[in-house]
């Protein structure tokens, strides 16, 4: 078992529900979510407080799949209008104007509150995971909207992804860190914890991205522990090649993680593909409104 891992405060409480308007690389396409935009969240919260920080069934150990469709809307009225949606999305996240002119998530707004609480749950975890016998204990994160937050560029371009757009984001080291991340992830290190990174990014930016965790103040762990997308030259554990959806790509990379004598103890992720298909000890949902990657 690794040492104690120490938890972090008291757990926050949420702000009110938002009245007015807010109520009323090689990214894979994005499902912009209409009634289900605010799912992901749903799926951790009961009138705004973190029920539970990870995703799983009644075993614990496998993620649950997301919903994927929903029924045929009959009228407008049973459509939650786009404007308003977007709204309560920015409500929820506090959008907060910082000093570069980008638009990011307040420290004491709900999605702040909400992770800060389930990095707390996660610490509280970490701290008595027991191992599997003869491994060794790693974690595993996932990048963008786990540990660097891209609400900036979402809003710049209105929730709107384009490879371009975003690639510029990433090579100007744009993304600050989600609220509370860095301290769990250096914390967990510091323990005897193995970090591994996991990013359906191109590996053409690589140098960009660890740039940029070590900017805002993650210990980056050595490249060989950072894993992103090669379509070109994929690795040879992976069975899908370069033809991997997101849930294989992450899936066989954990199972060749475990192969070198690693025990997954927990993987951290904001979409149901970076969770699902096992390898894992436990998944960690980290929220995210924004987007759905199948």
């Amino acid at each position: 078992m690794p040492a104690e891992l120490p938890a972090a405060s008291a757990r926050p409480q949420p702000d009110p529900a938002p009245t007015s308007a807010a109520v009323d690389g090689h990214r894979p396409p994005r499902r912009r979510w209409a009634i289900g935009a605010l799912v992901a969240v749903a799926a951790l919260t009961f009138g705004g407080v973190a029920a539970t920080a990870s995703a799983h069934d009644d075993h614990g150990n496998h993620p649950l799949p997301p919903p994927t469709s929903a029924p045929t809307p009959r009228t407008d009225a049973q459509i939650t209008n786009l404007t308003l949606l977007e709204n309560q999305i920015k409500a929820y996240y506090g959008d907060t104007v910082a000093a570069n002119g980008d638009h990011v998530p307040s420290p004491t707004g709900n999605y702040a509150k909400q992770v800060a609480d389930i990095e707390q749950q996660a610490g509280y975890y970490l701290a008595s995971a027991h191992v599997g016998h003869g491994k060794k204990p790693a974690l595993v994160f996932d990048v963008d909207d786990t540990t660097l937050n891209t609400y900036n560029y979402e809003i710049a371009t209105q929730f709107a992804y384009n490879p371009v757009s975003n690639a510029a984001y990433v090579t100007d080291e744009r993304f600050p860190a989600v609220p509370g991340m860095t301290t769990l992830f250096n914390r967990a290190e510091s323990k005897g914890y193995t970090i591994f990174i996991i990013t359906g990014r191109p590996e053409s930016q690589r140098a960009a991205t660890e740039a940029n965790l070590t900017k805002v103040g993650y210990q980056v762990p050595p490249d060989a522990n950072v894993f992103l997308k090669n379509t070109a030259n994929p690795p040879a554990y992976l069975d899908c090649g370069a033809t991997c959806t997101t849930d294989q790509y992450k899936s066989e990379t954990r199972a060749h993680i475990e192969s070198l004598g690693y025990d997954i103890v927990a993987n951290f992720g904001d979409q149901y593909s970076d969770l699902s298909m096992g390898h894992q000890d436990r998944a960690f949902k980290i929220p995210n409104p924004m987007y759905f990657l199948p």
